[in-house]
């Protein structure tokens, strides 16, 4: 039988600049080979030329690919309310499943977790998906070095958000660094 497998991932955690993007790939079981073969593996291990080839093959031979782009004011607005950002984390990545699960088979859902708790962080997850029935979910630590459908996924999030960068870079110029809150040039931007 050829399952289906989720991954998924995000790219831009905490930004003070730019989104935070959660991608999953729905990938047929039998496509994790070819993907291997490509070269496929978490993100911050490839170039973005590599990356950009990378996911233009990904989504060929992904079934289905599902995004979601999370805005710092966003992500202020949610602690400003109590909300964590592990949980916001959680609400998108049960956006992509609920997006992707069609309910008619059996899906493996592999998730790198952002927690240090994964059961905690597994429990809250699955209160947020519409339907749990057809789905085996698994969140790791490294999920995206262990499973070729994360590196995927982090892949995919990782290009979706390197463009929002570039269009904020041509706006605002280069000199607001990576976006993230350690980024030195970030930090003077």
């Amino acid at each position: 039988m050829n399952l289906l497998i989720l991954g998924i991932d995000d790219a831009g955690r905490g930004p003070v600049i730019g989104p935070m993007v959660l991608a999953g790939c729905l990938i047929r079981e039998n496509a994790q080979k070819e993907l291997k073969k490509l070269g496929v593996k978490d993100s911050k291990q490839l170039t973005p030329r590599r990356r950009e080839f990378l996911e233009r093959q990904i989504r060929k031979l992904a079934e289905k690919v599902a995004a979601v782009k999370i805005s710092p004011k966003t992500i202020d607005q949610s602690q400003e309310k109590g909300i964590k950002l592990n949980e916001v984390e959680a609400v998108a990545c049960a956006k992509i499943i609920n997006k992707l699960n069609d309910g008619k088979e059996k899906i493996k859902v592999f998730l790198d977790c952002p927690s240090s708790s994964l059961r905690k962080w597994s429990e809250l997850l699955r209160t947020k998906i519409k339907n749990l029935a057809n789905l085996e979910i698994y969140c790791e630590h490294k999920a995206d070095k262990n499973h070729v459908s994360v590196s995927a996924a982090s892949i995919i999030a990782k290009c979706i958000r390197e463009r929002e960068m570039k269009k904020l870079k041509e706006k605002y110029g280069e000199e607001m660094g990576s976006g993230y809150p350690s980024d030195p040039l970030t930090i003077s931007f």
